[in-house]
């Protein structure tokens, strides 16, 4: 199999990309992940209540597991761009966005990038910004992206949708998901035992303890007094097709966001999505499931044109983060802030929601 040799990429390039209406329609990385047990090593994909793991059946019999979804990479990624919390490393990333965070009381606070639904998340409707967000989605559905770049890049780069308000949908601009191929599932058995025996304790009575035993519906087999056996349970996936990472910027969703500064704002979110899909991940995803990139399976990044032409480009962490810093710096990153959760408001919205 022939490799194209990657292009280096000039101004001409990411120009076109964010402003050429004939230009590439997206930029498309493709990894390969290993466990860090190595090749054939057992991964845990993500479980779904009433189906456990994700697995389609194609129609040669291959089985193709989803380890992590659309959205949970983008909840990966967005984080990204957060500031470090005290004592820790301080973040290259986040000067790139406001830090906006929502106060929860007097001691806690929940930053905007962690928001299970960005800027339309409830948490923003019933704090201070709810107003403020509520203007950015209708200005944006106007035509101006503005307000949501200044406010919520993030929001642009990787989707929202305020369903519960506006009805405005923000398509994304990022989007990864991470699936295992030709996959063999397995099981898993487990026994507790308890510490002690609690019926000698006089905590129950020794019959009580043996109805209990192995029930694990029982209220002593919840509270962990008895024995209890796990049989069968989710016991992971061995890929025999590889576990693929693939990551897809799409050009012609940037191109459609417009505003007063549209030139630099359209540069503005094609550096932070660039940033976000070439910045090396953290491969924990959840216990049993910790990946690293493939030493011997380089990772590619193809610009593909309206054609379906594929051209190798050689596009680093270090290259998007280059361009980032300068679209930032000439658009202008929106200030930061720190608001209040607003009780009241919360209230109010599940008000109108159950009316």
């Amino acid at each position: 199999m022939t490799v194209d040799t990657p292009a280096a990429l000039n101004d001409a390039d990411f120009h076109g990309w964010a402003e050429d209406l004939r230009g590439p329609v997206a930029l498309v990385l493709r990894q390969k992940l290993l466990p860090v047990e190595g090749d054939g090593g057992v991964i845990f994909p993500a479980t779904f209540a009433g189906i456990g793991y994700n697995i389609d059946k194609l129609s040669d019999g291959t089985r193709v597991a989803q380890v992590d979804s659309v959205g949970s990479q983008a909840n990966r990624m967005e984080p990204l761009f957060r500031a470090s919390p005290p004592g820790r490393p301080v973040n290259p990333l986040a000067d790139l966005v406001p830090q906006i965070e929502i106060r929860l009381g007097n001691e806690r606070s929940v930053s905007i990038l962690e928001a299970g639904h960005r800027l339309g998340d409830a948490v923003v409707r019933a704090s201070e910004l709810s107003t403020t967000a509520q203007v950015a989605f209708n200005t944006y559905d106007l035509g101006d992206a503005g307000p949501i770049a200044k406010l919520a890049p993030t929001s642009l780069v990787f989707g929202a949708w305020d369903s519960r308000d506006t009805q405005v949908k923000l398509p994304r601009v990022v989007s990864a998901v991470i699936r295992a191929w030709d996959v063999d599932v397995l099981t898993r058995s487990a026994q507790y035992t308890p510490a002690a025996n609690y019926s000698d304790l006089q905590v129950f009575s020794a019959e009580e303890g043996a109805k209990a035993t192995n029930d694990a519906k029982s209220p002593l087999a919840q509270r962990g007094f008895v024995h209890v056996p796990a049989v069968g349970s989710h016991g992971g996936v061995v890929a025999r097709g590889g576990i693929w990472r693939e990551v897809t910027v799409n050009l012609v969703a940037l191109r459609q966001l417009g505003g007063e500064n549209g030139e630099a704002l359209r540069a503005y979110i094609l550096g932070l999505a660039l940033v976000a899909a070439a910045e090396p991940q953290d491969g924990f995803l959840r216990q049993g499931c910790l990946l690293t990139l493939d030493p011997d399976a380089p990772s590619q990044w193809n610009e593909v044109a309206r054609t379906g032409k594929r051209r190798a480009i050689e596009l680093t962490g270090d290259v998007a983060l280059a361009f980032a810093r300068a679209a930032a710096e000439r658009f202008g990153v929106g200030p930061s802030m720190s608001v209040a959760f607003d009780p009241a408001k919360a209230k109010k919205d599940v008000a109108k929601k159950d009316k």
